[in-house]
């Protein structure tokens, strides 16, 4: 027999696919939810759990929780995730195809963004992310091969951060973003899905070390329909 939290997970979920709970309305409270279900509150928690971990919905503390826009992925500002820990998060089928992968001439403007000296080099992959079979992440990024050797191409399609961190043992410290909303290039139009759509949201990130080494640069292109960017904020007083 399936376990009630499970049974009253799978009919929340059902009611959010169908729109029965439509995006970014509050769920009713637990108290209210154990009375409709006649449970307890405990199994009212575990099965807004799932729905969390599923990406239905968003626990706001004060508020309750909110319904997700199951067309649109909550990725994190604030944060440095890896791609491949965000997709493994939020379930999703994904694949990632590498485009290229080469050795830049000293003198470019990565150079001068990595802060690279004469004898530095830097390697470059170029990543397009498929979610559901649509092309809508194109991602570029920029190492310091002193600190980042070339990896292999199956590392690059896995995850790079878990080769920088697992196989060269180093830890990654903080970030700086910008994010801007673009015309899509030549480029983004040739490799990703952009038909019908006129703008992409770039993050461009400086990534440092644990020990304030800066080590790489990724300019992150996205199709606008898929993504919301998420943040946490806290008012400081003076």
């Amino acid at each position: 027999m399936k376990k009630k939290y499970l049974s009253i997970y799978e009919d929340l979920a059902q009611k959010i696919r169908e729109h029965t709970l439509p995006a970014s309305t509050l769920l009713p409270s637990e108290n209210e939810l154990a009375e409709a279900y006649d449970t307890s509150r405990e199994t009212i928690r575990k099965s807004l759990n799932l729905l969390s971990q599923g990406g239905y919905i968003q626990k706001i503390q004060g508020k309750g929780s909110v319904v997700l826009d199951l067309n649109k992925f909550s990725f994190p500002v604030s944060g440095i995730v890896s791609y491949k820990e965000l997709t493994e998060k939020l379930r999703l089928n994904s694949k990632t195809v590498v485009k290229e992968m080469n050795v830049m001439e000293a003198g470019s403007d990565i150079h001068k963004i990595l802060k690279a000296t004469e004898n530095s080099q830097i390697w470059k992959v170029v990543r397009v992310r498929e979610i559901s079979d649509e092309k809508i992440i194109l991602d570029k990024d920029y190492f310091l091969s002193e600190y980042v050797p070339l990896p292999s191409k199956e590392t690059c399609e896995h995850s790079i951060y878990d080769y920088i961190e697992h196989e060269l043992g180093l830890n990654i410290g903080f970030a700086e973003k910008e994010i801007t909303v673009e015309e899509p290039t030549e480029e983004d139009y040739q490799l990703l899905d952009l038909e019908g759509y006129f703008n992409v949201v770039v993050i461009k990130s400086l990534v440092y070390l644990e020990d304030t080494s800066l080590f790489q640069f990724t300019e992150s292109r996205h199709r606008p329909d898929k993504f919301r960017f998420v943040d946490f904020a806290r008012r400081v007083k003076n």
